[in-house]
């Protein structure tokens, strides 16, 4: 009788690790289910970093000249873009860019490197970069309106960030930009790597 009673016990035991290894699965399918919304945050979460990395690396080189304060105004909105994006990330369980410390790396040294060309230099990456980021978001912003299912709340979030991400090109623009050396050149590599940093955050 004993022998029967154990041998129950270890079938049941059995019975509840698969229900609750199916029930993870399950989860899981629901979660990898939704591809398109884990590329739209994973992407902004790994756009937001760059961002708030440039202007770090401005704010090294420019942080006590007189456009100073005006890097440190939009670095402020860029942290609180990043954080709201690293909480998305969590709450939707959502693997974040394998290239996180490129990323990192790369907006500080873009931010430093045009900050050390002078004020109107760094004006000119953030209108280059903010102009590919107001484009990004805009398509996202389509693509959801279309979507009659889409997360209301998210699509709020990013028509915010998109209008302050628009704000901080114009700042550029109105503090010089236009003025830098090799104007065109510079913003056409910038965007060029955007671009293609914005199409490999979405994969990888």
């Amino acid at each position: 009788m004993f022998v029967l009673m154990k041998a129950n016990n270890i079938k049941m035991k059995m019975v509840v690790q698969k229900m609750t290894f199916s029930s993870i699965t399950f989860r899981r399918g629901l979660h990898g289910a939704n591809k398109k919304l884990d590329s739209l945050i994973r992407v902004n979460h790994a756009g937001e970093l760059g961002a708030d990395r440039i202007y770090a690396g401005q704010m090294a080189v420019l942080g006590n000249s007189s456009v100073g304060p005006k890097i440190k105004e939009m670095w402020e909105q860029e942290k609180v873009h990043r954080q709201k994006f690293e909480q998305l990330i969590n709450q939707n369980r959502v693997r974040p860019s394998l290239l996180f410390p490129l990323w990192h790396c790369a907006g500080y040294v873009l931010g430093a490197g045009t900050a050390l060309m002078g004020p109107k230099a760094a004006m000119a990456c953030t209108v280059a970069v903010e102009t590919i980021i107001v484009e990004h978001y805009n398509d996202q912003l389509r693509e959801l309106m279309d979507d009659p299912e889409s997360d209301k709340e998210l699509l709020e979030t990013i028509k915010k960030f998109r209008d302050e991400e628009q704000e901080h090109h114009d700042c550029g623009i109105d503090h010089g930009a236009e003025q830098a050396p090799f104007y065109d050149a510079l913003t056409k590599v910038i965007k060029t790597g955007c671009k293609v940093a914005i199409e490999v955050a979405k994969r990888v």
